[in-house]
């Protein structure tokens, strides 16, 4: 196989992608297609325990946060799981589980049924089909192709929450915030919120008939595709009949977990990881802010029906036009230098938002808001100034997210031992976990108090609390570099 370096043309390195075996591509559109079913569900979930079961702000957040916990938990934990399972068998079980639980939310009339039978198992389907598609990527591209194949697989994931921006705004808007769809198979109506959940199932089902074309042991090294199909687990195991030869694939699989996280914890360079990426948690803060507290503060904003979903797409049209070309840019320069770099822009953005609403009443009467509120949200007559802050807001967290996000998944993959690939890609969601607990410590409280249902607000002083915290992260890079930086093969301090 051919070499590229960075020296390399641009239209020499996209030719070199056309290398990759099949199974990179199908794990573009696996990503794709996943990143779009749990884009629709995450937005949802707290609107659908307020609407659907009357809880308040403080409830419904605590009950996603606990949930999204335990989904980022199994994430870091299963990745050791995945290497002694393999990847096609375990998204494929993962995938099943989350379709089961996807269809009781769905048809759940009480919340002990919604939660005990629906989001619980669904955060461990989502948890072990998470970090393979990341582990994925590592494997079915070469060393040559691997930051355009990470920025390009980060691409597609927005391209999937594209998908679930429009169609979060389609569906709300087609029914209202409180209307109902009939249900003719089964002489039923379902409110909004869960016509957004069936909408995720019907998405998430299109993953199961993709996931059978990836073949086993297939690698991209760097003199070539290697085809090598790797015995099934359920082979390896004593013959005693079907069911003790699944009991013994589960034991030998929990014994070689337990020894996998046991070996990672002693290795070199683990506990710089950590620390690296407990900075970056910092910054995946807005985006949690973005997912659970900002469709409730834009719906009391601006209106029922404002169009919340498709402001918040604009971060997935940029990101889908920027991470491809700034990957190929920034392939020469080290992940940590990125990242900094992002996380300060990123930061930044977010002090947009807590500016005064009255300063950009000039822009939303102007070019500005005519383009964001008219033209590309369609919406008629005067423009409120939360519309361009919005935007603004957006495109510059976009600008930073594009510089620094795909590096963190590369920066966890490229050191990972051959063999650990997914359980290092886990770790890089160590990030989201603890953005979690943050956002879930305040979310609500943040909401009831400044942002409430009804009364006064004060919806500045959110964003204040949210621009301060995530700008612990850059200071704190910068500040920690000698101690927990790493040197990265290749690039270019």
């Amino acid at each position: 196989m051919a070499t590229t370096t960075d020296s390399t043309p641009l239209a020499a390195r996209l030719a070199g992608m056309l290398q990759a075996p099949r199974e990179l591509w199908i794990v573009y559109l696996l990503k794709l297609v996943a990143v779009a079913g749990y884009g629709v569900l995450n937005s949802t979930l707290v609107l659908w325990l307020s609407a659907d079961f009357g809880w308040s702000d403080e409830r419904a957040a605590a009950v996603v946060l606990a949930w999204s916990l335990s989904m980022t938990v199994g994430t870091v934990l299963v990745g050791s799981l995945t290497d002694a399972l393999g990847l096609k068998r375990t998204f494929f079980i993962g995938v099943v589980l989350c379709v089961l639980s996807r269809a009781v939310m769905v048809l759940a009339e009480t919340p002990m049924v919604a939660i005990g039978a629906g989001l619980v198992p669904l955060a461990i389907g989502e948890a072990m089909a998470t970090p393979v598609l990341v582990a994925a990527v590592r494997r079915y591209s070469s060393t040559s192709q691997r930051s355009f194949a990470f920025s390009l697989f980060y691409a597609m994931m927005n391209v999937g929450f594209l998908v679930a921006g429009f169609s979060f705004d389609w569906v709300r808007e087609g029914l209202g915030e409180a209307g109902r769809l009939a249900l003719p198979l089964v002489d039923a109506e379902i409110s909004t919120y869960k016509t957004l959940l069936l909408l995720s199932l019907g998405i998430e089902m299109l993953l199961l008939p993709l996931v059978w074309f990836l073949r086993e042991g297939v690698e991209a090294t760097d003199e070539g595709v290697v085809v090598a199909p790797a015995m099934p687990a359920a082979a390896q195991a004593p013959n005693n009949g079907r069911l003790g030869s699944a009991w013994a694939v589960v034991r030998k699989s929990a014994h070689d977990t337990a020894g996998l996280f046991a070996n990672l914890v002693r290795q070199d360079g683990f506990w710089r990881l950590i620390a690296f990426l407990l900075m970056i948690a910092f910054l995946k803060l807005i985006f949690m802010q973005m997912y659970y507290v900002y469709p409730k503060f834009g719906i009391r904003e601006l209106g029922p029906g404002a169009p919340v979903g498709r402001l918040w797409a604009i971060n997935s049209i940029l990101i889908i036009a920027l991470v491809p070309v700034v990957g190929l840019l920034t392939s020469k320069y080290s992940a940590y230098r990125m990242v900094v770099v992002g996380g300060i822009v990123s930061a930044a953005s977010v002090f947009v938002m807590a500016l005064p609403v009255a300063w950009f009443q000039g822009m939303a009467d102007g070019w500005f808001g005519a383009f964001v509120a008219h033209w590309y949200l369609g919406l008629e007559g005067s423009v409120h100034p939360y519309y361009p802050m919005i935007a603004l807001f957006v495109i510059g967290l976009s600008i930073g997210e594009a510089l620094y996000s795909p590096r963190v998944y590369e920066y966890a993959a490229a050191i990972a031992p051959k063999g650990q690939e997914t359980s290092y890609a886990a770790l890089s969601y160590i990030p989201f976990l603890l953005a979690k607990l943050l956002i879930g410590a305040f979310s609500g409280m943040l909401l009831s108090r400044y942002c409430p249902a009804e009364g006064p607000r004060d919806s500045g002083t959110m964003w204040l609390f949210v621009a301060l915290t995530a700008s612990i992260a850059p200071v704190g890079l910068l500040v920690l570099a000698r101690h927990i930086r790493v040197k990265e093969a290749g690039r270019v301090d």
